[in-house]
């Protein structure tokens, strides 16, 4: 665990290899991925606290292994104020960061089930078209539960896309999943 909810932000964060998963948990307990921050990426959680002077909201924990620098918050500031191509680089990072957010709450208030599992099932698929994860992983993943995410797993075998098994899902028909992914509007 990198960060906490309700934490005092050490310095900006910069990865140079790895992944970082940022999630946020309602106090229902129920959790969604905001994003993850792989290299050349920003954490918009480190971003808002060091500009705004606030804690954490959310928590970030390490995906895979890390290799990251933790600028210090005076030399930070130093650098928006005195390097424009630091400068340059974190503003256009951070837009490019809200615009995935932007794409997450609409996936999220605008997608249907079926589409968003699509998603998830081929983004997290292995070469050999392998998804290691559990049903509780995947409706974290899309914002869901884990209930929904198992009916909807279920509905995808039956058909022929997907099959089940303990922990791992094989997908069977990755171009119908992909159709499947894009409904049509």
């Amino acid at each position: 665990m990198l960060f906490h909810a309700g934490q005092a932000c050490s310095g900006f964060v910069v990865v140079h290899s790895g992944t970082i998963k940022v999630t946020l948990t309602a106090e229902n307990g129920r959790e969604i991925i905001l994003y993850r921050v792989r290299p050349g990426e920003v954490c918009l959680q480190t971003f808002g606290c060091l500009v705004n002077g606030t804690s954490y909201s959310a928590e970030g924990q390490a995906e895979t292994d890390l290799e990251i620098d933790i600028v210090p918050v005076g030399e930070f500031q130093r650098l928006v104020v005195q390097d424009a191509d630091f400068r340059q680089q974190l503003f256009a990072a951070v837009a490019t960061r809200f615009a995935d957010l932007e794409r997450l709450v609409e996936d999220v208030a605008l997608s249907p089930i079926d589409a968003r599992l699509a998603r998830a099932l081929l983004r997290m698929m292995d070469e050999q078209g392998q998804v290691t994860a559990t049903q509780e992983a995947l409706a974290t993943e899309i914002g869901s539960v884990r209930e929904v995410v198992s009916r909807q797993l279920n509905a995808f075998a039956r058909d022929g896309l997907v099959e089940l098994t303990r922990g791992h899902i094989a997908v069977l028909a990755p171009n119908r999943l992909d159709q499947l992914s894009h409904p049509a509007v």
